[in-house]
Formats: C-alpha cells, structure tokens, sequence
C-alpha cells in the first residue's frame, strides 16, 4: 500500500504543476494571441493561425506529463525526507554566493542533457514514440511548451531525480531553475519575436536560445536542440547557418 504521504505530495505537485502550466502558458497565450496579437501582428512567428484542435492535444499531453512530473516531485521529495539527496534547507551551510554558483551549473548541465536526449528522440526509431507528440501542433504556441509524450516526460524527469543526488542544492535554487525552464519553454514557443534586430549578433544574444531560434527547430526538425543555451548547436553541427538571415526576415516584418 502506498503511504498517505506520497499520495499527498503527488496530489500536491500535481495541482501545483498543473496550476502553473494553465497560469503561465495559458495566460501568455491569452495575452499574445487574444490581448496583444492584433497590436503587432508582424511579430508572429506562426505561418497560419492555431488551431483549437491542436491546442487540446498539446493540453492533453501536458495534462499526462504534468502526472509523470509530480509523480518525480514526489520521489525527490520522499528521498528527501529519507535523508539520501543533497537538497539543503540552510542557506548558510553553503553560502549565499553558492546559490548562484549552482544554479548557473544545473541550468548548463539541464542544457547538455535536453540537447543530446533531444537528438536522440529526433531519430526515426525513437521518434514516433518519445517524441512526435510534441510536434503534433506543426508551429508551436505556449500551450506546446510541455506539451509531452508520457516517456519523453520520464526521460525529462531523471534529470531531476539524478541532479539531486549529485549537488548539492537549495530548495530555492531548484524551485528557481524549474520557474526558469517553465518561462524560457514558453519563451520559446511562443511564436512570436520579441527580441529586438542587434540579438542574434550581441554577445549574449548569440548564445541563448529564442522564439525564432526554436521555431526553426519545429520547420525542419533536424536543427537547433537546445533548450536554453546555442553552444551545443554550434559545436556539433546542427546550428542552422541561415539563422541570422531568418532573424532578419523576421525583423523586416517588424519595419
């Protein structure tokens, strides 16, 4: 019998994960698509306009991956309390400059790890079983950020479980890098640039992933990997060289 306990955290994560999937993707999607999208419609991304249909497979298996994220919530956090992890509560058992510290690693080794599992699903054997729900929508809106297959989300979901085991974390470092990875997969789906023309070419720009950086993901499938991060991308050959020109198209819209 599974103790009552692990049936709580379960329901809990659960209604918190779902909670923030329909707050922060359904909301964005409201303001982009409903408030703001009549305002500058040349800022889409998206060739022909969503379609409901989609939308609801994309929620349906966020739904059913937001049932594996809580079920790994539950596990870190029952492994928690059996004192096995490396989660800390005390802020001064590692300092306030380690916050920083670990959260710059778990964001660059969730990077790593979302590139070559990515690859991996993208290859024909795997595809059509971890992988092709999340293209079911063809062009992406935030209601495709999570939108995942079953095992794809438990693949996702180890390196969480594993991370935990490996650094030492604050609870607060891994509540930061979870709200980063729902916003920046949002970001990225939105189907819609907000990055101004100079960000392909600024020193920053070059390395991080955006909305038309991914959107070119989901056209040609065999491209661009990462999840935050381009290095990956560049350094193994799957960077599209036409980038910056798509950029521009996309900037000479907003003229």
């Amino acid at each position: 019998m599974i103790p009552e306990k692990l049936w709580f955290y379960w329901f809990a994560f659960l209604g918190i994960i779902l909670s923030r999937y329909f707050l922060i993707a359904g909301g964005t999607y409201l303001l982009f698509y409903s408030v703001l999208g009549k305002s500058f419609p040349k800022r889409q991304l998206r060739r022909k306009p969503p379609r409901w249909q989609l939308i609801r497979k994309d929620v349906k298996l966020a739904i059913l991956s937001a049932i594996v994220f809580a079920l790994g919530a539950t596990i870190i956090m029952s492994e928690y309390d059996l004192g096995v992890t490396l989660l800390y509560t005390d802020i001064g058992e590692y300092g306030l400059w380690y916050l920083g510290v670990s959260f710059i690693v778990v964001l660059i080794l969730q990077d790593a790890y979302f590139y070559f599992i990515h690859r991996l699903f993208h290859r024909p054997l795997l595809f059509k079983w971890l992988h092709q729900g999340h293209h079911l929508s063809g062009e992406p809106t935030p209601w495709t950020s999570f939108a995942f297959d079953p095992p794809e989300a438990m693949v996702q979901v180890l390196f969480f479980l594993g991370v935990v085991f490996i650094i030492p974390l604050h609870f607060i470092t891994l509540l930061t890098a979870l709200m980063i990875m729902t916003v920046w997969a949002v970001l990225t789906h939105l189907g819609f640039e907000l990055f101004p023309s100079s960000f392909p070419h600024h020193w920053l720009g070059k390395w991080l992933i955006g909305p038309t950086h991914h959107s070119i993901h989901h056209r040609k499938y065999n491209l661009h990997y990462g999840l935050y991060f381009t290095w990956w991308d560049k350094l193994l050959g799957t960077h599209d060289p036409n980038y910056e020109n798509e950029f521009v198209k996309v900037q000479e819209k907003f003229d």
